[in-house]
């Protein structure tokens, strides 16, 4: 009941927050969005952290991964990078690396990616590991449930002093709508049970060009943790973002997550298809960043994006992103 109660209370705040704050009142100074960077260079699925006072930003290079860094958010994105692993012909993972992420975790770095053999049906996750972030990475493998099934976008989500895996996933063996699933990892390499389901893409704004979540991402924010992930056809103008708030309890029981009643990041006149996230803060911590991907041109789909960071706040530990800026 008490979890119930919670993720009543998380559901209207989140529907308060988004409706207002999209709508430009009651928006905290904080989240004004300047300064605001766009990167005119391209780029999709863009992951940024920052460790030890030093911004990285990590991409795919088709059959691999690289990552840049820069001691200023804002240099990130144009500083040199330097490719740390390259699939070797032949293999389940030779191709198709999509949306890698780095993470430091118990003092190593990971990056989890999905890739296939060329045959998108064979898209798995996989993690590489290495003592430095711009080092030459080793290739751990695999990391699955026992299904097995279709699985890209996989991020570590840290609740309760445990490693959860959340990543993107198709119900059974055919394509058609994505859902996202969570599973408790024994360590930074490996899942170690079976695979929940977390969220179900339900909602009309969740179902434009496809049924899909994906691209989930943790935010934590003032003791509560989110799950910000991304809804509808990538290809499409409704490429938005939505929510889902931990109420507390097992994290693997769909119930004891809120999700928000309404895309709580999306397309504007002039920025469309805004999503696949991450974030960041400034060295203090005092300033919270969100880092996505939008297009500036209606209907040019995977073609047009654009890498973009703006400034977020928030009320009552609830995100409050605004617009995307142009």
């Amino acid at each position: 009941m008490i979890h119930s109660l919670a993720a009543i209370f998380l559901s209207v705040t989140t529907l308060f927050v988004t409706v207002f704050g999209s709508a430009g009142y009651l928006l905290p100074a904080s989240c004004s969005g300047d300064p605001a960077f766009i990167h005119e260079g391209g780029g999709a699925d863009p992951w940024y952290c920052l460790q030890n006072g030093r911004y990285y930003y990590c991409y795919s290079v088709g059959n691999g991964v690289a990552v840049k860094s820069a001691d200023a958010l804002e240099d990130v994105y144009d500083a040199e990078g330097r490719v740390v692993f390259r699939a070797p012909e032949g293999t389940a993972y030779s191709r198709d690396w999509w949306a890698p992420e780095l993470h430091f975790i118990d003092g190593m770095w990971y990056i989890y990616v999905a890739a296939d053999d060329g045959a998108n049906e064979h898209h798995r996750m996989y993690v590489l590991k290495c003592d430095t972030p711009d080092g030459d990475f080793t290739f751990c493998g695999k990391i699955a449930d026992p299904t097995d099934r279709w699985a890209i976008d996989g991020t570590v989500v840290k609740l309760n002093g445990q490693l959860y895996f959340v990543w993107s996933g198709w119900e059974g063996e055919t394509d058609g709508c994505q859902n996202l699933y969570i599973a408790h990892m024994s360590d930074p390499e490996h899942i170690d049970g079976e695979r929940h389901l977390l969220s179900v893409p339900e909602k009309k704004w969740e179902c434009n060009g496809m049924a899909i979540n994906e691209g989930p991402a943790a935010l934590y924010l003032k003791g509560k943790t989110h799950v910000i992930y991304s809804a509808s056809g990538s290809w499409t103008d409704e490429y938005c973002l939505g929510m889902l708030t931990y109420a507390g309890g097992d994290p693997l029981n769909r119930a004891n997550w809120a999700k928000s009643p309404v895309a709580v990041f999306r397309k504007t006149e002039t920025a469309f298809g805004p999503g696949h996230c991450s974030f960041v803060t400034s060295k203090d911590g005092k300033t919270n960043y969100i880092v996505y991907h939008a297009n500036e041109v209606s209907g040019t789909g995977w073609n047009g994006r654009s890498v973009r960071i703006q400034q977020f706040g928030d009320i009552l530990g609830v995100p409050v992103f605004g617009k995307p800026k142009t």
